[in-house]
């Protein structure tokens, strides 16, 4: 299959075919030169979507996805040439941020500064953000950038230096359990649950389109879901479905849902 039809297939939108364009793109200089080749940063719904492409593509190994930490939400997808084992090093490098005490910057104030400096979102991986200190994850040649240039985020004044990888500061995510019965591991119900909303207002954001299940949009309301499996829904977060139970003597059955806060 040629590379325009398969892209064809494989997108499901114009965005996304642009995207993986670019994949394929990296791919074919990784294989032809025989060199290193990586993507910018990726979200998770854009790293379901490159795999999705390398499947078709019958590309099983020879890739890696890379954060700079275990567990990184954005991620570069890097293709090794046959000498390689592992990503280059310095292809992620680490800012860290502090500022004085008493001022509480978050994740949205470090975001806006970033794009207010001209940098597009694909070349920030995560910001991970605690009480006295925020590490930025960047490409190579924008943490050279950051260092010398960047001195704010809105009226907070920011020291910046740079951090291994090895000792990024790594803030432990807020999260609540829920536990409940739903009637059936449709998606409408353990988005109900997960949310705490009526399963009514869960199945008019699925089909609204604002749901994601593992990162892939899903609009089917009675798609099953899996223990382990991630839900999106936009402008509440996420969450994931941790265990699932038996049954109840009326055929409900038990659920765990972590919902990240």
């Amino acid at each position: 299959m040629d590379k325009r039809t398969m892209l064809d297939r494989v997108a499901t939108s114009g965005e996304e075919r642009l995207l993986l364009g670019h994949v394929w793109d990296k791919y074919d200089q990784c294989r032809v030169k025989n060199i290193p080749a990586a993507t910018a940063f990726l979200s998770p719904q854009e790293q379901m979507a490159a795999q999705r492409l390398l499947q078709a593509m019958g590309v099983m190994s020879g890739y890696v996805f890379c954060g700079g930490y275990d567990g990184a939400e954005r991620q570069q997808l890097h293709f090794l040439p046959d000498w390689a084992w592992e990503a280059e090093e310095g292809s992620i490098r680490a800012v860290r941020c502090t500022w004085y005490r008493g001022e509480s910057p978050n994740h949205r104030d470090f975001l806006g500064s970033l794009m207010g400096l001209g940098l597009t979102r694909d070349a920030i991986g995560d910001i991970l953000v605690c009480e006295d200190s925020a590490d930025i994850l960047v490409t190579g040649s924008v943490a050279d950038f950051l260092l010398s240039s960047w001195s704010a985020a809105g009226r907070i004044h920011l020291h910046t230096q740079e951090v291994p990888l090895s000792q990024l500061h790594i803030p432990q995510p807020k999260t609540k359990s829920v536990r409940d019965t739903v009637p059936s591991l449709r998606l409408d119900n353990v988005v109900a649950s997960g949310f705490s909303l009526s399963r009514g207002k869960a199945a008019e954001a699925i089909t609204g389109g604002r749901v994601q299940l593992n990162w892939t949009p899903c609009t089917k309301a009675d798609r099953t879901v899996e223990q382990g499996d991630t839900i999106s829904l936009r402008g509440l977060g996420k969450c994931v479905l941790e265990s699932v139970g038996n049954e109840t003597k009326k055929g409900r059955i038990f659920v765990t849902v972590k919902r990240f806060l």
